[in-house]
């Protein structure tokens, strides 16, 4: 299949429920060969064995991942308590099994309240965290002792839906976990499991939104890059309404539009913070933030 120039395709961001069994690099590349074009990136990883919410940003799209990617996340998972793993989700060796009966509901409950707020959290060492520029996945695959360094996440709820016992001396708990961007939630498991002392690790995991993005907006990939071909439909959202989403609007006079274009700075409006300043045809030119009493491109989208 020949490529067509990015400038052919219509930028925007697509949301995809990526299946289980496929890296985020794989729904990437998948997106590239449906739509025949190069410049395709992703928002926030997620693990092989995860399924849910994927952000694809196309063409100039793309700029706007960084600013997409940090906003918070909502998860489904299962956390199996009494057996740890080495990547702490159920794709790695077992590590150690250590009977969870003696564990009743409120024991399990009140280890995973602990993980709730503001936490000091060590990522998975098999992570994309990089180190000394290496992704840490290749440094432990490779055979060398790796130790990240604790980072800042909040968990701003955990709800435990159902505790059940698949075997006597497995405890699987169901969760909903709201947390910033950056948080692992195999961590949480790992962290859980060794709070009471009988090792946990993930056996599910779902991620159903990320910022003003829910999961029932995404589609399979190729449906996704189906409705950017055909101008809109589900899983595509246009630039200009994407930014939309997740910055305030600031309408531009013709004037303004006009200056960004030629990277020169417009009035600030008082207000902080990105905003997606759009021209009077309802063109995204740029994402601004004041600076003093100018406002800057923080963010240009020149017109194709």
């Amino acid at each position: 299949m020949s490529r067509r120039p990015d400038a052919d395709v219509p930028p925007g961001l697509l949301l995809v429920d990526k299946p289980g069994g496929m890296t985020s690099h794989d729904v990437v590349a998948r997106a590239r060969r449906a739509l025949s074009v190069r410049k395709v990136g992703h928002a926030g990883t997620l693990d092989p064995m995860a399924t849910g919410l994927l952000i694809l940003g196309v063409g100039a799209a793309t700029r706007l991942l960084g600013h997409v990617g940090g906003h918070g996340k909502t998860y489904q998972a299962t956390i199996r308590l009494g057996q740890a793993t080495v990547t702490d989700d159920r794709e790695g060796e077992v590590l150690t099994t250590t009977p969870a009966a003696h564990l009743d509901d409120d024991a399990v409950r009140s280890a995973l309240a602990a993980q709730t707020g503001p936490l000091q959290q060590v990522p998975s060492t098999v992570s994309a965290v990089k180190v000394d520029g290496r992704r840490s996945y290749d440094r432990v695959r490779a055979g060398e002792t790796v130790e990240l360094a604790p980072r800042s996440v909040t968990v701003h709820r955990l709800e435990v839906h159902r505790i059940t016992r698949p075997t006597p001396d497995l405890v699987d708990v169901d969760v909903t976990v709201d947390c910033t961007a950056g948080t692992y939630i195999r961590a949480i498991a790992r962290d859980v499991g060794a709070g009471l002392a009988v090792g946990g690790h993930l056996t599910a995991l779902r991620r159903t939104a990320s910022g003003p993005f829910p999961v029932a907006d995404a589609r399979v990939v190729e449906d996704a890059a189906a409705s950017l071909v055909a101008g809109g439909g589900p899983g595509f959202l246009a630039l200009t309404e994407a930014a939309r989403l997740v910055f305030p609007e600031r309408r531009l006079t013709a004037e303004e539009a006009r200056a960004l274009s030629y990277g020169q700075r417009i009035p600030a409006t008082g207000a902080g913070g990105l905003h997606a300043a759009v021209d009077p045809d309802g063109r995204l030119a740029a994402l601004v933030e004041d600076a003093g009493s100018t406002a800057r491109v923080a963010v240009g989208f020149p017109p194709s």
